[in-house]
């Protein structure tokens, strides 16, 4: 038995329709799979590093509490681990000289994370600039010297802030590799985040009291990256040792 479906010009042109919004729908959230970890540069302006060319740099992030950062500072030593890069608030660092010496004494980057916990991406420029500002005056007075990197307090930030950012003489650093360790989703979940990192990866973990997980994760970490042959270096190394890349937006 044969059968014989009948359009009309009004069905075709209705099911042409449905067909266009799927593509459209598909396309754009593969964009956004694609981009979500994609950072903000002006054309042919300043811009924000988050992937380098090769080797893998792991970035620590503390914005606060007492706990945390020694922790992972004696992991770092006990794993053999000369090499990473950690952004600091100057208000935590106010309060935690010791720390911050260790930190740099041990031979570790230091970046500015701001000086209090900020958006940048919903402050005036005068406001974002008087938070360089702080943070630079905190670590001038701990005799930290030499910080070439900046990294936004909350992680959000735009075209003004990578201006101004660069007119102090900052390169900014977003990440690759997001461990998502301050939610504390287990350890196990941590290392399945960082395990995607390849030659040229910055990853984002924490050393703030928040991220309870961490300290436990990084062995693990340091011995599934070692395994696939990566290289531990500081942000500044990557960026000098090859090409980076960052993402246009308008």
């Amino acid at each position: 038995m044969n059968f014989f479906f009948i359009l009309n010009g009004k069905t075709i042109k209705h099911l042409v329709l449905i067909m266009v919004a799927a593509f459209f729908t598909a396309f754009f959230m593969y964009m956004e799979n694609i981009f979500h970890l994609a950072v903000f540069t002006a054309k042919d302006g300043p811009k924000a590093i988050y992937k380098g060319e090769k080797d893998v740099a792991m970035s620590f992030n503390i914005g606060w509490g007492d706990e945390k950062a020694e922790p992972i500072l004696d992991t770092l030593k006990k794993e053999n681990v000369k090499a990473a890069t950690f952004f600091l608030s100057g208000s935590w660092a106010e309060r935690h000289p010791d720390i911050v010496d260790r930190i740099v004494k041990e031979g570790y980057e230091v970046g500015i994370l701001g000086y209090s916990y900020q958006n940048y991406s919903e402050l005036e420029d005068a406001k974002i600039r008087k938070d360089l500002l702080l943070a630079q005056e905190a670590f001038k007075k701990l005799n930290v010297k030499g910080i070439e990197l900046v990294r936004a307090p909350t992680g959000h930030f735009d075209q003004r802030s990578l201006k101004i950012a660069t007119q102090y003489g900052y390169t900014f650093v977003h990440w690759s590799i997001d461990s998502k360790d301050w939610t504390n989703p287990g350890v196990d979940e941590i290392l399945k985040n960082v395990a995607r990192a390849k030659n040229g990866d910055i990853i984002l973990l924490h050393a703030s009291d928040s991220a309870k997980q961490t300290a436990k994760a990084l062995p693990e970490i340091i011995n599934e990256l070692r395994g696939k042959g990566l290289k531990f270096v500081s942000i500044s190394e990557m960026i000098a040792n090859g090409t980076t890349e960052s993402t246009e937006i308008n």
